[in-house]
């Protein structure tokens, strides 16, 4: 798929580069001292985080062009993702191999899987409302319950930055496949109040999503999509130590697909909803409660086939965070989940569940030694309890040098779709269950992190569909996922350097066989430099040979895809971003008969006030 910089992408660069008169770029922040709230349920700065954690900051957001979420997170250490076609299609995300279902999302701490089908809704997820995401990997359950075996990914969206009565931001964006990018948003603080309100829209042409190799669904056309997005927050704090907040997510995406030569237009909706209303309460010097109602809703049509599904969950949440001494704190977390869905071929014969849970969080630091240590129960209706903990331990070697162990434990519910399918309903299932443990070693300087993280997990009671039983679920598998990963960053000054590489062994214990989509090897390097004004960047990334299914039989030839970014910054309130993807045109696939796009460019106009 080469490409090509048509007379409007010339057009709208050169626009761009007169018009932005006036530009920015923000400081970047330290990553250590970020501050992250997933790994432990309560905010701490990243180098106090034991485990495996990572942040997609708001600059790395900014600088990815057109690609979707999926694509982005991709470019993480332990992460992988898959796509039939297109950022509008069906998409799965692998945390440390771990099927795509098995990984917790959620939407400003509220979980946004679905009931029905398991997974996120990846399509209807915009990069450009998305202040940061936080990556926990590793089985979470203990902390969060049900879906996160292979870890936590947390979608925050753009809150406000500051103590200042009103903040302007925009951005408008054009590049291959005839794809328009436009978002705005403002934020401010004053008085009590803090406010934010961001949207975002997206329009493309898109390319083919398959290709002659998928004898069911190819069709010659273009795939294209549109996408729009809002998200807001609204705060008081009404005394010292007492707020009261309120979030909103709503995501939109109606993307095209291929079914087939006589199936013409196919076309998908999905809508992805969350909202938070949270009041946090320091009773104390030593005691903050946190109150928390949630709601989150999916909905996902198809448009060829005339069906449709949904679901709706409701989540309420009480936390108290204790600090015990100077060095120790606990965290008890009470919650109950609702879930309600519903399917427009047939009712299901169950149409709603339950979770009552109870979970309790311990951090202390003694001087070198580190501990954090998680229980959590939870009562589903129709299971009954599924117990889960989580022990970790850090030791500082000196002032550089950490080590660390850990071990946790996870499971997913099946969904409504699993147990109450209208057309093969198994109602006996049992939730998966997995094992992991982990070994990392860390070395840390001002200029230079270095880390090594070796796990194993082991899934137990898989759920897969039985083609010859109607596509009905069963329990009859068990995988073991072994890994090793290692990282290294070093800053030069205005340079800096980024590599990891992952290596590692997700295995079908009854067959032997590498699970489907996943590859054992993944290396990826980058490099960034400033000149002034002007940013260049450099991107690579090797994945290796994956198969299509569980035979191995359809293989998936490796491949390496190269990129380039730059920026430059006009003033301190307008600059342009340009990114280039698969400049070598790299013909590649991460799913049989479905493509992936080409040699692309994108150049944005961003600005602040």
């Amino acid at each position: 798929m080469p490409f090509i910089l048509n007379r409007q992408a010339l057009a709208v660069i050169s626009c761009s580069l007169s018009a932005a008169a006036t530009a920015q770029s923000a400081s970047p922040v330290s990553k250590l001292d970020q501050i992250v709230v997933t790994a432990s349920r309560s905010a701490q700065l990243q180098k106090e985080v034991l485990g495996d954690v990572s942040v997609i900051s708001k600059d790395q957001l900014q600088k990815s062009g057109q690609d979707s979420v999926a694509e982005i997170l991709s470019r993480q250490p332990g992460v992988q993702f898959y796509s039939n076609g297109g950022p509008q299609t069906t998409t799965g995300v692998f945390l440390r191999g771990t099927n795509p279902n098995q990984s917790l999302v959620l939407v400003d701490g509220i979980r946004i899987n679905s009931s029905t089908q398991g997974g996120a809704n990846w399509a209807a997820i915009d990069p450009n409302t998305i202040e940061r995401i936080e990556i926990v990997r590793g089985a979470a359950s203990s902390l969060y319950g049900s879906d996160a075996i292979g870890g936590v990914v947390n979608i925050i969206t753009k809150k406000p930055d500051g103590d200042r009565p009103l903040a302007a931001w925009g951005s408008v964006g054009y590049g291959s496949y005839d794809t328009f990018k436009s978002s705005a948003g403002i934020s401010g603080a004053q008085d009590g109040w803090d406010y934010a309100l961001s949207s975002s829209m997206a329009d493309s042409s898109g390319f083919n999503a398959t290709n002659p190799d998928n004898i069911y669904s190819y069709h010659p056309d273009r795939d294209g999509y549109r996408q729009h997005s809002l998200s807001g927050s609204l705060g008081y704090t009404w005394k010292r130590g007492h707020h009261v907040g309120l979030t909103a997510y709503n995501g939109y995406m109606n993307g095209d697909y291929d079914a087939g030569e006589y199936t013409s237009p196919a076309y998908g909706i999905t809508r992805q909803q969350a909202y938070t209303l949270t009041s946090t309460d320091d009773i104390t010097d030593y005691w903050q409660s946190i109150l928390r109602f949630g709601l989150s809703k999916e909905y996902v049509e198809n448009r060829a086939y005339d069906s449709h599904y949904s679901s709706l969950q409701r989540s309420y949440t009480w936390q108290n965070n204790i600090q015990l001494t100077d060095s120790q704190r606990i965290s008890t977390v009470l919650e109950r989940l609702e879930e309600r869905p519903a399917h427009s071929s047939s009712s299901y014969s169950v149409n709603r569940r339950d979770t009552n849970s109870a979970g309790l969080v311990y951090r202390g630091d003694f001087s070198a030694h580190h501990l954090q240590a998680s229980v959590r129960n939870d009562n589903i209706s129709g299971y009954g309890n599924q117990a889960t903990g989580g022990l970790a331990y850090d030791y500082d070697l000196n002032e550089r040098w950490s080590i660390g162990v850990a071990g946790n434990t996870g499971f997913r519910a099946p969904t409504f779709s699993d147990l109450y399918s209208p057309y093969a309903p198994n109602p006996d299932l049992q939730p998966e269950k997995s094992r992991n443990l982990e070994f990392n070693l860390r070395y840390v300087t001002d200029t230079t992190r270095l880390g090594l993280v070796a796990y194993q997990n082991k899934i137990r009671d898989l759920i897969t569909l039985d083609p010859n039983r109607n596509w009905a679920a069963y329990n009859i598998d068990t995988a073991t996922i072994r890994g090793v990963t290692l990282t290294g960053e070093h800053d030069f000054g205005d340079t800096s350097l980024r590599a990891s590489a992952d290596f590692m062994n997700p295995r079908d214990d009854a067959s032997g066989k590498q699970l489907r989509w996943r590859a054992r090897q993944v290396y990826r390097a980058s490099v960034d430099h400033r000149f002034d004004a002007v940013t260049v960047g450099a991107e690579y990334q090797f994945t290796g040979k994956r198969y299509d299914d569980a035979g191995n039989q359809i293989s998936l030839g490796g491949y390496g895809l190269l990129g380039l970014t730059a920026g430059y910054d006009f003033s301190k309130a307008v600059g342009v971003q340009v990114r280039w993807n698969n400049i070598l045109g790299k013909d590649y696939t991460n799913a049989y008969g479905y493509n992936m796009p080409g040699s692309n460019v994108f150049v944005n106009v961003s600005f602040r006030m």
